[in-house]
């Protein structure tokens, strides 16, 4: 025959749960007040049983966060190595050397492969390989998504603040529908509406030069990883 424990004291109101629940912190339910528990079973016509009576006191001790916890840095699990920074930062040295030796190529035709969103591409793939932002998937993505929008925001409301509001409002939309939340690729339609020098390659800026970019930090990603896994110090 299963007991129920019944829940009083000064709060006004018995509450009668299964005693399979009896081991559930009382601090879940109510904070700050005194409980009595009283045992009760089928049979006993609702006659509380003086013996089994307990006073339990709930603690109300649990830390509130505070507004200023945004403005302080989160405590790390342990401390960086030297090798857990020299090679995220020599990867982002790498990388940008190869894009500004790639724009020297590209001068003739007037376009660039050193855009800023790759700074920010770098930071993630570099400093942080397991975030969800890193995924391939989710750059990519988000890369060739973000720009075609930016695109296609131009080519219906031409340059000023209705693009740009209209493609960032698109791009933040696309990213959360496709579950590819990549933050640096929201930067790519402002990057066509306000640069004159991509307009003229239209939808092939989905490609270049946010994709294929990646493309390049990408690989050296895998070798930063490597580094860090293989050469400890």
């Amino acid at each position: 025959m299963s007991s129920r424990i019944v829940f009083g004291g000064n709060i006004g109101t018995n509450y009668m749960v299964p005693s399979s629940f009896a081991s559930l912190s009382i601090n879940s339910f109510i904070k700050g007040k005194e409980l009595v528990l009283h045992s009760w079973a089928p049979g006993t016509s609702n006659h509380r049983i003086s013996h089994n009576k307990q006073r339990i006191v709930a603690s109300s001790n649990v830390a509130t966060p505070s507004i200023w916890d945004d403005w302080k840095p989160l405590k790390p699990s342990s401390t960086p190595s030297l090798s857990d920074i020299l090679w995220p930062s020599a990867g982002a040295f790498a990388a940008m050397a190869i894009l500004g030796r790639l724009d020297q190529l590209l001068v003739p035709k007037g376009l660039s492969i050193s855009i800023a969103p790759l700074g920010a591409v770098s930071a993630i793939l570099f400093a942080t390989p397991s975030a969800p932002a890193a995924r391939k998937y989710n750059v990519f993505m988000a890369q060739v998504g973000c720009a075609a929008i930016g695109v296609l925001a131009f080519t219906i409301f031409g340059p000023g603040w209705l693009a740009r509001s209209a493609s960032i409002a698109a791009s933040v939309a696309y990213m959360i529908y496709t579950n590819s939340i990549h933050p640096p690729a929201a930067s790519l339609p402002l990057l066509f509406i306000d640069g004159a020098k991509f307009h003229q390659l239209n939808f092939w800026f989905a490609l270049f030069p946010g994709a294929a970019g990646c493309i390049l930090l990408s690989l050296i990603q895998e070798v930063v990883v490597y580094m860090k896994q293989n050469f400890k110090f």
